[in-house]
């Protein structure tokens, strides 16, 4: 399944809770602006509530920081890692 996910999450039969959280992420990491309560609805409509929301919404803005202070850096991308940062076959 992580395989999957890592290939494509719109493509590996996810359930609808992690379905949510997949949009929320990416949308949250590529228009963070565009976000907004309709969102938070959305993950609320799908069952989770405000602690799971605001748990989701911090690990995901963690992993948004530390991406830009690595590339800021200029930290090479793992080996493991393609250039979209997807895993490569080793």
């Amino acid at each position: 399944m992580a395989d999957r996910i890592a290939e494509d999450w719109q493509t590996a039969g996810l359930d609808p809770v992690d379905t949510a959280l997949c949009e929320y992420a990416e949308k949250l990491t590529r228009a963070p602006a565009s976000t907004g309560a309709e969102d938070v609805a959305r993950l609320r409509d799908v069952g989770l509530d405000d602690q799971g929301i605001t748990s989701a919404t911090q690990v995901i803005a963690y992993f948004n920081y530390i991406n830009r202070i690595a590339e800021g850096l200029g930290v090479p991308m793992e080996e493991w890692l393609n250039s979209d940062g997807t895993p490569r076959d080793l």
